[in-house]
């Protein structure tokens, strides 16, 4: 196979951003994989660059050049970044990659703008793509795994890349490792909730430790895996084995019927100091927070309580939940949700909005039969834009509940009770820095713009109303400003995509596998 000179780009930020939260943690919301294929690349006798981008970078300077093939990993939001970026390198001969959670959810999309776009990847695959090495145009090729990767490279495999990545954290560096892949629940919502779990390797986890004790004097690490703890024994096990007591600090996201008293004080013993659980709804999911069946107030206390214990040990835990669920109605989530806060003060709130992202998971169906997904520019579509029309709310009522919540949860007197809560340094400057930044003066004021215009801008208002698929000009103006000098290599059309494109390439596929065979009776 001929060598090749490789860029690989890892799309963190979507535009170049200066809030101070992003400042301070955008270097650490990398991830993995872009650094694993960089490694595989190398190994299969190639020249790599990895460029990753958090917002802070010139881009456009950071760039490789001369490169022969390009993999670009991006989420949703960043789709319109990367659809650009492969616009560009392809002007300058290069073939395009597009891996990571867009890829996943928006093939059909993806392929109209990379040659490849890859689903699960392993070492193979990429050594497939790379072999073939060619253009296809004017739709890519779409290739998978048949599942994830059995192991990936080590942390001493993946230093340098991972290396030029801390170097971009100011002042908090975290390490990103996994302990599994998939999950082991079925959250109909969740890209995860049909990828088989996968433990890894508890001997590498140990070596990858081993090896940051050598290189750091206090390592931080983030499991990215979506359920931390699910061997618990066999992971706590194979970490109490090679990390002495207070020698690494640990985060991790795990949900909360996995964090047994016990289980959390061995956590802490062994140098966690954040925990993710999922709460996601008042009403539903009772399995996720060990509350079965409960629902409503008597759900927010047994969960208040559980967290309360949680914090008791652990210095910072972040509670996930999720708004505009079908279960959802009038104002009891939202003041649920402020009853929890009252009696959990120390736990800092991570609000989302029910999405469906293409063919992300199989819920997103019954969304597209059902006519219910708003075909809203990629660019808008994270946890803060809901695409999918409420079931119970009109558009108005519901960002009116939204922005009313979400300024109760950053309110000043919120922030200092969670300062007050919250018995270390760095996790109290955290919230505060998180509190003021990205969320009262980043997604509240977000909230506030579109409420306005719900009223005053009618275009905008027909479009949410699925009254017409046109972009709004709000929108459009809003991605040019973004994209700045990557607008003009934004290819034409990209903003506007299909978003029931999943429902049709699965009725697609019945139709083709319904057709009778040759010779057949």
């Amino acid at each position: 196979m001929k060598k090749l000179t490789i860029g690989i780009v890892d799309l963190v930020a979507k535009a170049p951003t200066r809030t101070i939260w992003m400042r301070v943690m955008g270097a650490n919301f990398v991830s993995i994989m872009p650094q694993v294929v960089a490694t595989w690349c190398e190994d299969l006798g190639h020249d790599v660059t990895l460029v990753t981008f958090t917002g802070r970078e010139n881009l456009l300077e950071d760039l490789p050049t001369g490169v022969d093939f390009v993999f670009i990993s991006s989420f949703t939001e960043a789709a319109l970044l990367s659809y650009a970026l492969s616009n560009l390198f392809r002007s300058r001969g290069a073939i395009t990659a597009l891996g990571g959670p867009h890829a996943r959810c928006y093939p059909q999309d993806a392929q109209k703008y990379f040659d490849y776009v890859l689903g699960f990847t392993d070492k193979a695959l990429i050594h497939e793509v790379l072999r073939d090495n060619a253009r296809h145009r004017p739709v890519g090729l779409h290739l998978s795994a048949d599942q994830h990767p059995v192991q990936l490279p080590g942390v001493s495999e993946r230093w340098k890349f991972i290396q030029q990545t801390l170097q971009k954290a100011p002042f908090i560096k975290i390490v990103p490792l996994l302990s599994s892949l998939g999950c082991p629940y079925s959250c109909d919502f969740c890209i995860d909730s049909t990828v088989p779990y996968q433990p890894l390797d508890t001997d590498a986890m140990k070596e990858d430790l081993c090896f940051l004790l050598g290189k750091l004097k206090r390592p931080r690490v983030a499991w990215h895996d979506p359920n931390f703890g699910v061997r618990f024994d066999q992971c706590m096990g194979a970490i109490e084995e090679v990390v002495p007591p207070g020698h690494i600090d640990f985060i991790a996201e795990s949900s909360l019927s996995l964090l047994s008293e016990s289980r959390v004080k061995r956590l802490k013993r062994n140098g966690f100091k954040a925990l993710l659980p999922g709460i996601e709804s008042w009403f539903d999911l009772g399995k996720k927070s060990k509350t079965g069946m409960t629902t409503g107030m008597e759900k927010v206390k047994k969960v208040s309580d559980h967290v309360n214990m949680i914090l008791r040990h652990i210095p910072y835990v972040q509670t996930n939940h999720i708004f505009g669920l079908d279960s959802d109605e009038g104002s009891e989530p939202f003041e649920l949700t402020k009853r929890f806060l009252d009696l959990s003060p120390g736990a800092f709130p991570a609000y989302s909005m029910l999405s469906a992202f293409g063919q992300a998971a199989p819920l997103n169906l019954e969304f597209q039969r059902a006519n219910r997904v708003l075909p809203f520019p990629f660019h808008f579509l994270s946890n803060i834009q809901m695409n999918i029309k409420p079931k119970n709310y009109s558009w108005p009522d519901f960002y009116g509940r939204l922005i009313d919540v979400t300024k109760y949860s950053f309110s000043p007197r919120l922030i200092f009770r969670r300062f007050l809560a919250n018995g270390e340094t760095i996790p109290r400057g955290l919230n505060i820095v998180r509190g003021l930044s990205s969320e009262h003066f980043g997604r509240i004021k977000y909230f506030n713009e579109i409420r306005r215009r719900l009223d005053t801008d009618r275009p905008l208002r027909r479009f949410f109303e699925q009254e017409t698929m046109e972009i709004p000009e709000y929108f459009v103006e809003e991605i040019c400003a973004d994209l700045g000098e990557f607008w003009e290599w934004l290819p034409d059309g990209a903003i506007s995509h299909d978003p029931n494109a999943y429902l049709l390439s699965v009725e697609k596929a019945c139709s083709i596998s319904n057709i009778p065979k040759v010779g057949a009776a």
